[in-house]
Formats: C-alpha cells, structure tokens, sequence
C-alpha cells in the first residue's frame, strides 16, 4: 500500500520511465485543473472577501469557469437576449499556453516519440473542458457557454500549446505520421519555388522582429497613455473596498496585453474601435460615452488629437530592425550567427526584393490575426465592436513594413557589397544581430526554465 501510495500517477512524464495510457489521461485532468485553478483561486478568493456577495459559491464557481472558457477563446453568451461575449483575456491565454506547453515539452523529451502520448493527454484535458462547459451551460449562469463552439476553441488552443511543446521537447521533430497519411500529404503538397540559401529563415527572423518591435511600440504607447494617471483614479473610484479594487486589477492585468495590441494598431494608424460607430486612431477619434472601466479611460476624448503624427513615426522605427536583418541576409551573412552564407555571396536585388515582399505578406497576416484574437464584444447592440479591424491592420502592417523594410534592406545590401564591414551602419547591424540573437536565446532559456520548472504538488519519484 505504501509503495502505491509512493507511485507518482500523476507525475510529470520525465518521472516515469514507460508511461500508461491512463497515466497520460490522467496528466491531461491535471494539467486543466491546473490551468482552471489559475482562475479559480483569485475568483473564489474574490468571493470571500466581497462583504455583500448575492452570489453563491456555485455562481463563483461557474463564474470561474466562464472566465476559463474565455482564456482559451471560446465564445461565451450572457443575458436573456444571448449577448455574444468574445472579448478573449489574453494573459489567461498565455498563462493556458504555457502550463500546455510545459506538459508538451515533458512528453516530448520522452525516447521514441508517437502520438498516443499527447492524445491521450489532450482526452483528459478536453474531458475536463467538456465538465466545465456542461456546468456553464446553466440558465443561472452570468456567461453561458455554447458547448459545440467553446470545445472546439479549447481544442485549437490546446493543440497549439501541446504541439508546440511536443516539437520543442524532442528537439525540433514531431512524432512521424503514420506512412499512408505522409504519402497523401506529400502529394497534395504544392511546390515551392526555389530561392537564395537561408531566405526563409531570414523572412522568418524578419517577421518576428517587426512584430516584436510593433509590440514594443504598442507597450510604449500605453505606457505613456497610463503615466497622466486616468486609470489609476478609475480604479480607486470605482474600485468600492479591497475586493473591487482587486478584482479592477485582476482584470485590467488580464486585459493588458489586449490593450497592448489595440495601442499597436493604434500607432499603425488604423486605430481601434471601442463601440460600433467609434474610431480611435491618430486621425481623430470618434467615441461616445464609454463604461466605466480603467483602461477605458485612458482612450481621448472625443475630437482630441491623441498621440498623432508621433504615434505614426513607431512603424517607421519598428521597420529599422527588420531591415537591418534582411539587408545582412541579402549581403551574404547569416543574421543568426553572424558568419558568411551558405554560398558566399550576396542576393540578387530581385531576390532582396521578393523576401522584403515575402517578409511584408506574412507580417500583414500576423499582425491582422493578433488584431483578430484582440479584439470581440462584451454585448449585443453596441458594445459589440471592440478593438481594432483584423483585415485593416493586417494591410497597415503590411504596408509599413513594405514601404520601410523593403527600401532599407536594400541600402543595407548595397552598403554591405560596396563597404564591406566597416563604418558606423555596420555597426549598427552587427547590434541588431546581437540583439536579435539574444532575445531568442532569452525565449528560448525562460520556456526550458518553465518546461523544467517542479510544482509542490506535481509528485516525486
């Protein structure tokens, strides 16, 4: 009894040798619990301090569960008149991600990788979303969930965390398909036209720093939005006692990379809405009265000039890094190491040209997905448009970064052939590099550090 007591079942795969099919469904329910209880906990712990609660403890169960719901995308309801609620609280999502990954990585690091490990996983994980969806369900409760909609949005994130966990823990390969599946994909597989030695790698470093640097632009916005101090006296007026001034917080740190990313479209010019008929953008803005709500208070007036022509000069900044690394690229370097390229040489101006286009295209898409995931409504009517149109930022950014990255990839080209390494602008690239090569190394250590990161209650061999 003693040893079985011992036996971590629900410990973490790198605990265990051979694994069995429960024990992986069993990690499944223990990672959505984990997840869940992220929400849980501060929810509940809410309930207890409020002094005149008129909810029940299952109403602030069920609550906590909607908000769960809502951390992984899926569309919830509220109101007699079934009001959409889309608004998706991003740090829920990432925090969702994260603990999916973790769980990923661990089964990836396992000898001979299949696919019935992470299946079975994700069977645990979509049976406690199924519970969690049936509970919400109720006519009682504040968000109702729309089981069919929310189980397959728990099930998209839950791929792209476990996936990307699985990939990251066996060292950059998945599992092998089995061989009938590969031989259709490969023949439903188009061409792909051939291009310069590290091309592709270069748009994709490319593209992770103009979206990179468009967050750091939306960051610096809202931080400068937040330093006048509206929010703050938002909070502490509306806040009424300890537990809804916590709650403010809770859920405007929630909300913040949401807000981030409405601050980004915002410097990419085409702006964001805050109600159906509402512009905010550096053009003007155009709102009417707006909820009482802290971060709401940091959008200008109606009419004001908001942040304006400086707000627009941040593209143009955030374009220099991406520039810098397909102009190397194209020069013949390797931005990721800093060597020469695989053939020695530099690109030729129509192949600068098409991966600046290639860089712009995808970036466009990135960015009109994020603008997307950001965005949604609180209720039918007019509270049903917030935050920013996917498809005009997507062509924003696409845009920007074509009429920026593409002429200063080729100047850096051309400085590189002609100049060779000398000189400030040099530099200034070799600083991006390093910069770039950095922060991925960073990324990199700070997603090993939470892979192997050992909860209390994880269990021991």
């Amino acid at each position: 009894m003693t040893q079985l007591m011992g036996r971590p079942i629900l410990g973490l795969p790198s605990d265990l040798g051979t694994r069995s099919a429960l024990a992986d469904v069993l990690m499944g329910v223990r990672t959505a619990l984990l997840t869940l209880a992220l929400v849980a906990v501060p929810v509940l712990g809410l309930w207890v301090l409020a002094p005149y609660s008129d909810d029940t403890a299952a109403g602030a169960v069920r609550l906590a569960g909607s908000l769960w719901l809502l951390g992984h995308a899926a569309p919830l309801v509220r109101g007699d008149e079934a009001g959409p609620v889309t608004v998706t609280p991003l740090l829920l999502t990432a925090l969702t991600l994260v603990v999916v990954h973790r769980a990923g990585a661990r089964i990836g690091r396992r000898g001979r990788p299949n696919w019935r490990a992470p299946l079975a996983l994700a069977a645990g994980y979509l049976g406690v979303a199924a519970a969690v969806v049936a509970q919400c369900a109720d006519p009682e409760a504040v968000l109702r969930s729309r089981p069919v909609a929310d189980l397959a949005a728990v099930a998209v994130v839950l791929a792209g965390g476990l996936g990307h966990g699985l990939w990251t823990g066996a060292g950059g390969s998945l599992p092998p398909l089995p061989a009938a599946t590969a031989r259709r994909l490969a023949a439903l597989r188009p061409p792909v036209p051939g291009g310069p030695p590290g091309a592709a790698a270069a748009v994709r470093r490319a593209v992770a720093a103009w979206l990179l640097a468009l967050v750091a632009a939306g960051g610096l916005l809202l931080t400068a939005a937040v330093v006048p101090g509206g929010a703050g006296r938002s909070v502490h007026v509306l806040g009424g006692g300890a537990a809804g001034f916590l709650g403010l917080l809770l859920a405007c740190a929630a909300l913040m990379p949401n807000a981030v990313l409405w601050a980004a479209s915002y410097a990419l010019g085409t702006g964001f809405a805050v109600g159906t008929g509402t512009a905010v953008a550096p053009a003007g803005t155009t709102v009417g009265p707006l909820p009482e709500f802290p971060l709401l208070a940091l959008v200008p007036a109606s009419g004001g000039a908001g942040w304006g022509l400086p707000a627009l000069a941040l593209p143009v900044l955030a374009a220099v890094w991406p520039a810098l690394l397909l102009g190397r690229s194209a020069a013949g370097g390797q931005p990721a190491r800093g060597r020469a390229g695989e053939d020695g040489g530099p690109w030729s101006v129509r192949d600068t040209v098409l991966a600046a286009l290639a860089a712009a295209v995808l970036g466009g898409g990135s960015a009109a997905a994020a603008a997307w995931v950001a965005g949604g409504g609180l209720a039918p009517g007019r509270m049903s448009e917030l935050g920013p149109a996917a498809w005009q930022a997507g062509l924003a950014s696409a845009a920007w970064l074509a009429a920026t990255a593409l002429p200063g990839a080729l100047l850096v080209r051309r400085w590189h052939t002609r100049n060779g390494v000398s000189g400030w602008w040099p530099a200034l690239d070799r600083f991006a590099v390093r910069r770039t090569v950095r922060l991925r190394a960073a990324l990199h250590r700070v997603l090993t550090r939470v892979s192997d990161l050992r909860l209390p209650f994880s269990g021991h061999s």
